[in-house]
């Protein structure tokens, strides 16, 4: 029930601050107080009973066949799980239930279609009491079967905290520190006071100095709010191996949370590279694993993260420790693809970077006003060599090869993404070829799996050797539809 007081409680001052800041005289605002303490006390009241009759009327049982729950207050609901379905266990603690004692506990089936019908939510329990569900549900081990020795296979390293700063939650966490010091000085009524005294500030400053010194101000705001995210995140990280083949992260500086993984359901790992962990030689490593639903590609605390943003080399000795392996397949050699395809990426960025500088010059020659056309200049001899820039990189980034019994791809530049797939679990191959493709012998081939993205492409092939890869991947799945020239038919009749 205090969750649920702190829950109510946040929400309700997060609308009432501002309705109540948005009134200028102190006389005007007694009333309005009164009202804002009436109607809190009335929410947080109503939630707190609510909570109460859902506690009374929820009740949960481990059978040695299935997991159920009973909850609903008006109308009573039964849900239940096999326990040759369950998948995951997870444990999530915010800091009241911490200080409580207690966690929520996530049983889920790894069903993505299934939607919530494939996960079951206890909250809260005792700790303990979550501890002890998760071994029970997540026990996997054969009577005859040698149990694994558990061990850690990444713990935090406090200087990884650098590489915090130099992701895109930096640009995000800039323009939202920029829009709520907007916000908020306009619920005090004084943006036009901000706005003359930064105008002051920077006063005898040409107009692009004074925007490169905002700019510089909102992304060191950025970079303060990066670091503090990725303490709370990532404070106490460790990835273990328990018995029964279960990887386990834990992690979480306020908000303690616990992801299970089975073993079983790992299909491969995806090393991650965005490019500003690239350019200091940084990387993280995310699973490929069935059941977890692809994230947001920036998401770096994901369920799927086994690894934060951490030195190359260190990312992939961790690979090897998770698949098993004495090195990972992701530093593997890779084929390059044709040039063609570097061609292909340099006439996207070109187009990309002189459309809106093209657009800029002919709006400014029809409206007649020569600041678009300077404008329009200045874009090209900006974007353009940047755009052929990252072209070249996208190009250097592709790769494929097949490295024991996994699959690789490699592509992107923004995210370059490495992917090693296992190849028992590929289930398709999907073959695509635009017009421009065939005009230059290429083609673009998806590893169709149930884990992760689903797909996993090796873009810009070389048409007979992509179409070898593929069938040397997996063979006998695309080989029958593989059209070979036939022995003896050049012979004469």
């Amino acid at each position: 029930m205090l969750v649920t007081v702190q829950m109510t409680g946040g929400v309700v001052s997060a609308v009432g601050v501002p309705v109540t800041l948005s009134f200028q005289g102190w006389v005007a605002m007694g009333p309005v107080l009164v009202w804002a303490v009436g109607l809190s006390l009335l929410l947080v009241g109503g939630g707190v009973a609510l909570d109460a009759l859902r506690l009374r009327h929820s009740r949960y049982r481990i059978g040695p066949e299935r997991a159920e729950l009973r909850s609903g207050i008006l109308f009573a609901k039964h849900r239940s799980l096999s326990r040759e379905r369950i998948r995951s266990v997870d444990l999530v603690a915010h800091p009241l239930l911490r200080l409580l004692g207690l966690v929520e506990v996530r049983i889920g089936t790894g069903e993505q279609s299934a939607g919530q019908e494939a996960t079951l939510e206890l909250r809260p329990v005792r700790r303990a009491e979550g501890e002890r569900l998760r071994r029970e549900l997540l026990s996997r081990t054969a009577p005859d079967a040698v149990p694994d020795a558990p061990g850690t296979l990444a713990a935090l390293d406090p200087r990884w905290i650098r590489y915090a700063p130099l992701s895109f939650v930096t640009s995000a966490l800039a323009a939202a520190a920029g829009g709520a010091v907007m916000q908020v000085s306009e619920w005090f009524g004084v943006q036009e006071e901000i706005i003359d005294g930064v105008g002051d500030l920077f006063r005898g400053m040409s107009v692009a100095g004074m925007v490169l010194a905002l700019v510089a101000l909102a992304l060191a705001a950025g970079s303060v709010g990066a670091l503090g995210l990725w303490v709370e995140m990532w404070w106490n990280y460790r990835l273990e191996r328990e018995p029964g083949g279960t990887l386990r992260v834990r992690r979480g500086l306020l908000t303690a949370r616990s992801v299970s993984l089975e073993e079983a359901r790992l299909r491969g790992v995806d090393v991650v590279e965005p490019l500003g962990l690239r350019l200091p030689g940084a990387a993280r490593v995310d699973a490929v694993a069935t059941g977890l639903s692809r994230r947001d590609e920036e998401d770096q605390a994901g369920p799927s993260t086994l690894l934060p943003a951490a030195p190359r080399a260190l990312a992939e000795e961790v690979a090897a420790r998770v698949l098993r392996e004495p090195s990972t397949p992701t530093a593997a050699p890779l084929t390059p693809h044709p040039r063609a395809a570097r061609a292909r990426r340099i006439r996207w960025a070109v187009w990309s970077a002189a459309a809106p500088a093209l657009v800029l010059v002919l709006l400014g020659a029809v409206v007649g006003v020569p600041v678009l056309t300077y404008l329009g200049a200045a874009c090209a001899a900006v974007l353009g060599p940047a755009a052929v820039a990252l072209a070249r990189d996208a190009y250097r980034s592709l790769g494929h090869a097949l490295d024991g019994d996994y699959l690789v791809v490699r592509s992107g530049t923004l995210r370059r993404s490495t992917v090693a797939l296992r190849r028992g679990g590929v289930i398709g191959w999907t073959v695509k070829q635009s017009v421009l493709q065939r005009r230059a012998g290429l083609i673009t081939l998806n590893a169709t799996t149930a884990a992760g993205a689903q797909a996993y492409a090796a873009y810009d092939v070389d048409e007979a050797e992509g179409l070898t890869f593929a069938d040397r991947a997996v063979p006998g799945l695309l080989g029958p539809f593989l059209e070979r020239p036939e022995r003896g038919r050049t012979e004469g009749a």
